[in-house]
């Protein structure tokens, strides 16, 4: 069988991977019980959990797998929701709060397990630290930890003053914020490859380099590559950003961003300056800038956004503004590595989890929240194949609106909503 011959796209994460032969592409036509579409952490989580069951997995990757989000991402592990529990209070109850709360918690301990029972080597770190960005913010972010300790028993969030963050963060920029003691950061393509890994031994059919061009959906659903075909009794779509033209019932919901991170040199004596704890931070901005320390001493650093499909052409020049911002005292330090990469929004930025029929179901738009959500909403989509709807009708009742303007409008659209907001956060 051809083999994908393409690697992973450049980044500091491709560099430092533990290398994984490339699986096969797709020819002819195959059965499954289940075809799973993409493998990033959902697709990848979905079918290791579905092979353990016993069941006939195929996963179809258009590239690499991890080659998406799942392998480019800031590495972070956010507790939670992508929105907090204030949000999801106001527009769900107190009663789907709670349980979406204990729903995230179960993703943190699901990824713990899958990175201890596989053996994936992804250099997890703990700590993640909400860095305030204007003064006003802070009063929120100290009351935010309380609730959480009170409302949601959870220990792990405390508060921080100015001066507590700052000798923290070796930065000026901030006025205080929170400290997730049980957050924390790891190697993401790492962990996409391991799930690979993992899924592969448990007897899942991974094929890459075959993109699912189209979707017969019927009684036994058909998924179309350029060289074969899957019939399934279930299919999966878990493409996330990368999925955009596939399906029009998930595109009208999830869009694809741009996103871009840059890593530094190798800062030896000096990172210990810009972080003290080798905490992740992120900051209060729209446009959120993220940034923590690799296993091998560099600052990773993510900033900036676009609003098309099109990636800019030098991702590190891009970055490295965004991050003098922060850190100044960079100034003299090289940039090694800079890459871009897609992920999927929402209008809510609330994941878009749905059965589309009887037979096909989806799960996307993280909206940057995949590391610690994307497993385990993959373990998700495979307790409903096997019937077990529970976790997945949680879900499904987040509100997750249709982008506005069709199909047409909706670019031009979101890309002046996201444009003033990023704007006006400057201000």
């Amino acid at each position: 069988m051809s083999m994908v011959s393409d690697g992973h796209p450049k980044s500091w994460y491709a560099a430092t991977a533990t290398p994984l032969e490339p699986y096969p592409l797709l020819q002819g036509a195959v059965r499954a019980d289940v075809c799973v579409i993409g493998g990033g952490y959902t697709g990848l989580s979905a079918a290791l959990h579905l092979a353990e069951a016993g069941l006939d997995v195929v996963l179809l990757e258009a590239s690499r797998v991890g080659s998406g989000a799942s392998g480019r991402n800031g590495g972070q592990i956010h507790s939670g929701q992508r929105r907090d529990q204030d949000w999801i209070e106001a527009h769900m109850g107190l009663d789907d709060a709670r349980r979406l709360w204990a729903l995230a918690e179960d993703g943190k301990t699901l990824l713990r397990a899958l990175i201890a029972k596989h053996n994936i080597g992804c250099h997890v770190r703990s700590g993640l630290i909400v860095a305030d960005h204007k003064p006003g913010y802070v009063a929120h972010s100290h009351a935010y930890a309380k609730k959480l300790r009170e409302v949601y028993h959870y220990p792990h969030a405390e508060p921080l003053s100015r001066e507590q963050l700052r000798a923290l963060v070796g930065s000026d920029a901030y006025y205080g914020g929170m400290i997730d003691r049980d957050g924390g950061h790891l190697h993401p393509l790492n962990l996409a490859l391991g799930l690979a890994r993992a899924a592969s031994a448990a007897g899942a059919r991974i094929f890459e380099g075959s993109r699912a061009l189209s979707i017969a959906d019927e009684a036994k659903p058909t998924v179309t590559t350029a060289s074969g075909t899957v019939e399934a009794d279930w299919v999966l779509e878990c493409g996330d950003g990368l999925q955009d033209g596939l399906d029009a019932r998930v595109d009208r919901h999830v869009m694809p961003i741009a996103n871009y991170i840059a890593a530094t040199e190798p800062l030896g004596e000096r990172a210990e300056e810009i972080i003290g704890n080798d905490a992740a931070v992120a900051d209060s901005r729209f446009v959120v800038n993220y940034y923590r320390l690799t296993h091998d001493g560099r600052l990773l650093f993510g900033g900036g956004e676009t609003y098309t499909r099109r990636l800019k052409a030098d991702p590190g020049s891009f970055v490295r503004p965004y991050m003098l911002k922060i850190f100044p005292q960079l100034a003299d330090v090289r940039i090694d590595h800079g890459w871009g990469g897609l992920l999927g929004i929402t209008m809510t930025r609330m994941p878009f989890v749905r059965r589309l029929s009887p037979h096909v179901l989806t799960a996307a738009g993280y909206s940057g929240q995949g590391v610690m959500l994307a497993p385990l909403f993959g373990q998700i989509l495979a307790e409903a194949v096997r019937g077990q709807f529970g976790r997945f009708d949680l879900l499904g009742r987040l509100p997750v609106p249709a982008f506005p303007g069709g199909r047409w409008m909706r670019w031009p659209l979101l890309a002046a909503g996201l444009s003033y907001y990023a704007l006006r956060d400057r201000i």
